[in-house]
């Protein structure tokens, strides 16, 4: 199936509370102007769904049968995210108080890993001390980038150091 990974990144970000299911539903109309989906109904379903208790189980469901156990890890998912919203900050579409609304929702729920802690603390303190805004950006630059070039999860452990980001703090 074609483009299943950027389907499977919004259906991470539709599960944390900042995808857009009209995203979903463009990935399943593309599919069908190509004739991509075979005898596919759920992406037929798909392309006509609206709102997102009706985008995200089909959604699902698509993922689910052509990725079946070798989905890609929340993990993974988040570091993309990561990387997404640092675009978006860049161009001046995220602020710090933003950022921190979203990274203090996504935090917990990957429970708590090693390499959000850093970025999520500098983050929340840069909204309130500007001393900690260039270190907040020197970690959000360092992690995206990692995650930029990470293949999966076990790339991006290979090369961050955590040490680094204790700096940066």
């Amino acid at each position: 199936m074609e483009q299943l990974t950027e389907l499977e990144l919004e259906c991470f970000q539709l599960r944390h509370g900042d995808g857009r299911a009209d995203r979903c539903v463009d990935w399943a109309v593309e599919r069908l102007r190509l004739d991509q989906e075979g005898d596919d109904l759920d992406i037929v379903l798909l392309a006509s769904a609206r709102g997102d208790d009706e985008v995200l189980p089909l959604a699902e469901a698509i993922i689910g049968r052509y990725r079946g156990d070798a989905r890609l890890e929340e993990q993974f998912l988040a570091g993309k995210y990561i990387v997404e919203l640092r675009a978006a900050y860049l161009a001046g579409r995220e602020s710090v108080q933003s950022l921190d609304a979203r990274l203090t929702r996504l935090y917990p729920a990957l429970g708590y890993p090693d390499w959000l802690v850093m970025l999520s603390r500098n983050c929340e303190y840069a909204i309130d001390v500007p001393d900690f805004q260039q270190p907040f950006e020197l970690e959000f630059d360092y992690i995206a980038s990692l995650w930029a070039e990470a293949a999966d999860v076990d790339a991006f452990e290979r090369r961050y150091d955590r040490e680094r980001s204790n700096r940066q703090g």
